[in-house]
Parts: structure tokens; sequence; C-alpha cells
């Protein structure tokens, strides 16, 4: 089987080199994007070897802009690399809507995405399913008349979580449910949310009903006890106290910096927001074997991988590209050279 771009995958990687760089130059220009210039480690070989007919040929891989996507990006970089390609890093891309739009154009190969937010924000869905597998499929299923194919689902899920002071648990009557927030009495009952989150449609208030609680009442969860912060200070007032639960993202590295635990999400009201590759189709067609790199590297992302990598880069200042090539080369993906 010939190995060599097909002749659409060839007009787009002509029109990328020639009259199509005006494009690109116009929507990197259009939207603040840059080329990642930021390095990559060189690798060795590892269990990813090169993929037949990938010799030399271009991929692109897209990624947001905040810590782990910057993660997730840069591991598929190395991994593409491994596989012998030659990757362009369009990482850190601002925003979630300019990497969907490279990948639907075709101008990226590869990106990572969480299946909650193509749920929500790109397919226009209004509730999000909280079984991980069956928003995995039903993301997977309405992409593929997108022109795009969703890998494996990894195990993060970077969904939304309410957290508590470790050292505060015994004295909240050893809670490690929302179930039992119903427990406490109201006094107890104090919140740290962001904006965004009070108001949602699927946000604060239909979290406290799905749990039982009514918003605003005395018996329930009164107004006062909940305290509006911006997104990044809800981890520091939590810790402090000032709150004795905290809106956070089940991923982030505080969580595990400041010694906060999660409440078991344990009546399911938070959608499911698994990262998962997402394809270009017409690359997949042409390299099917891609698909089997990235199913080997999905299933050892998991929240507690990823708390860990996002510390390193929050909380100690390490360079997102250095912590991904550590994980590569910890789990045996590629060696050091």
């Amino acid at each position: 089987m010939s190995r060599h771009p097909g002749p659409r995958r060839l007009r787009l990687r002509a029109g990328v080199a020639l009259a199509g760089a005006a494009a690109v130059g116009l929507l990197l220009a259009g939207c603040g994007l840059q080329p990642a210039t930021s390095y990559v480690p060189a690798a060795g070989p590892g269990s990813i070897q090169p993929i037949e007919g990938a010799d030399g040929a271009p991929l692109t891989v897209t990624s947001k802009n905040f810590t782990e996507q910057l993660i997730l990006g840069k591991i598929s970089v190395l991994a593409a690399q491994a596989a012998g390609f030659d990757v362009t890093d369009l990482t850190n891309a601002p925003g979630s809507q300019p990497p969907r739009d490279l990948i639907l154009s075709g101008e990226a190969d590869l990106t990572w995405e969480y299946t909650g937010t193509a749920w929500l924000a790109f397919l226009g869905e209004e509730a999000g399913i909280a079984d991980q597998q069956e928003q995995w499929e039903a993301v997977r299923e309405a992409d593929i008349a997108n022109g795009l194919v969703w890998g494996g689902p990894a195990p993060l899920n970077n969904t939304y979580a309410m957290a508590v002071r470790t050292e505060a648990i015994p004295e909240l009557g050893g809670i490690t449910t929302m179930s039992g927030l119903t427990q406490l009495p109201p006094e107890q009952r104090t919140f740290c949310v962001e904006a965004e989150f009070n108001s949602r449609a699927d946000g604060m208030t239909p979290m406290l009903e799905h749990y039982g609680l009514e918003r605003g009442a005395a018996t329930g969860v009164p107004d006062a006890n909940i305290g509006i912060y911006d997104t990044g200070a809800i981890y520091g007032a939590t810790d402090t106290g000032a709150c004795n639960f905290g809106e956070v993202f089940a991923t982030d590295g505080r969580i595990e910096a400041l010694d906060l635990t999660l409440l078991e999400d344990d009546l399911g009201f938070f959608p499911a927001y698994n990262a998962a590759p997402v394809y270009y189709a017409e690359t997949l067609e042409e390299f099917p074997e891609l698909q089997e790199v990235f199913d080997a590297i999905t299933p050892t992302l998991t929240d507690e991988a990823l708390r860990v990598m996002n510390l390193r880069v929050d909380v100690e200042g390490e360079e997102p590209a250095d912590v991904a090539f550590d994980f590569m080369v910890d789990n045996g993906f590629i060696s050091r050279p």
C-alpha cells in the first residue's frame, strides 16, 4: 500500500506550502495564533516506532493555550516525531475555537479535545452526558459528519468538581461525596465559585437542586453562603477556609499543591470532559497506524498524571515540553537520546 499523500492531501499540502501560506497567515494573524516557537527536546526511539511511509510526511499538531492543553500538545508532537512525521507545531492557539477551526479545515491533523466541550460548545447540545463512555460515543458519532475522527478517550476527566480542605474533612463529618452536603448544617454549606459557574444553566443552582438542596432557603444554601471569586482565586480561598467547598477543575495541579480533596460526584451531575485525540479524517485514512500510536498513550493519561504534570508547570515553573518529554520517557514511548 502506498504511504504517499493522496491527491487531496497533495492539494492541501501544496496549498499550505504555496498559496495556502497566505491563507494560513491570515488565519494565524486573524486569531492571534502563531506557530509554537518553544522547543521540543530531542528524543530517541521507544515503543513508538516509525510508521511505514510517514518518513518526512507533514503533520500539524494544534492545541489550546492553557497548561494541560500545552502538555497534551507537546506529547502529540513528540509522538508524531517518533513516528517519523515532519511535525509543524501549532500548539498554544488562543481559546477553543481556533484549534477547532484548524482541524475542521484540514490545516491541522491532530488535536486533543474534551468530550463535554465538543458536545456543548461545538455541536450545540444543551445538556451534557454524565456517563463518560456514553458522552464520548455521542461526540464521536456526531463529529464523523464534520470529517473528524475521535480516538479512544483518556481516563483524565477535566470536569468541574467541588473541593474541600483535606484537614477540614473531620470537622465536616468525614464528608467524601456531594450527597454528604445534605448531612451538614446549613452554616457549613459554604461555597466559593466563579461568576460563570454561579449563573450557568448547568452550574451552581441546578447542582444544588440535583443534590436536594434549595438555593436561597435558610434550610438549604442561603445566598450569603456563596462567594463569587475569579477562577484562580477559588483555590486559595478554599485552602484558607474562606469557604468549605470550592468549584475547581478536576485535573488542576493546585489541588495537589494545596492538599485539597475532591468530593465524589456520586449522583452524576457534572458532564464528562474526557480528553481524546481528534484526527482530521483524511490524515487518518492515509496513516491509520497513527491511531495505534495514540491508542497506546491515552490510557496512561489519568487525572493523577495530569495533576502532577500541571503542577510542575503551574506551580514549579517548568516548561510544558520538558514535562511532556519526561512523561513520554517514563512510559517508554520514547527514550533519551
